[in-house]
């Protein structure tokens, strides 16, 4: 018989929270998220505003935190509630009020310092479970861009703040963060 028997929160608990609090709540824990740091805001701005551009007059749609995604399967009581820093849904069926009702196609994640494991560990395993089918994880701190392409592999290929990214889930659109201005 175990000594402590920790609880695991629920949607009910998540939603107490109420909507001035930024969290998430993944496999049933809670995880509580700061503000972003100046880099952070700048690389976020940078990347919606590449992709937002490219989107215009097209069917899929970029969001950006805080914005909730709800990851669920058939067989689970309490969701998976992500904010990740910038989606892109191509169904649009998926968008409601509340949020993202199941995968985006594309997840970008932009790491701090207190995400670094959530992010590259916790959250690939995720996305990659429920269907997203390409994510990044942007690290300011070593300046490098993780590509998942979920669909294929879970191999990464690894880039810098140097280099041009090909988006595989948009046909023609590559990145260039030579172009990105950090404070």
């Amino acid at each position: 018989m175990p000594l402590h028997e920790s609880k695991k929160a629920t949607l009910a608990d998540w939603e107490a929270l109420g909507e001035d609090i930024r969290a998430e709540l993944i496999d049933g824990e809670i995880y509580y998220m700061s503000g972003p740091s100046a880099n952070h805001q700048a690389i976020s701005s940078f990347l919606h505003l590449k992709i937002g551009n490219y989107l215009l007059g097209k069917t899929c749609r970029v969001f950006y935190a805080p914005f909730d995604v709800y990851l669920q399967h058939e067989d689970e009581d309490t969701p998976n509630i992500v904010q990740p820093d910038l989606m892109v849904i191509c169904d649009r069926n998926k968008i409601t009020k509340k949020g993202c009702i199941g995968a985006p196609t594309w997840v970008i994640e932009i790491v701090s310092s207190g995400t670094s494991r959530r992010d590259y560990l916790t959250k690939l395993s995720l996305y990659a479970d429920y269907g997203v089918k390409e994510y990044w994880i942007v690290n300011p701190m070593n300046e490098t861009i993780t590509v998942y392409r979920l669909v294929e592999e879970l191999t990464p290929a690894v880039y810098t703040f140097r280099d041009t990214i090909k988006v595989h889930t948009l046909a023609d659109l590559s990145i260039d963060f030579t172009q990105l201005d950090l404070a």
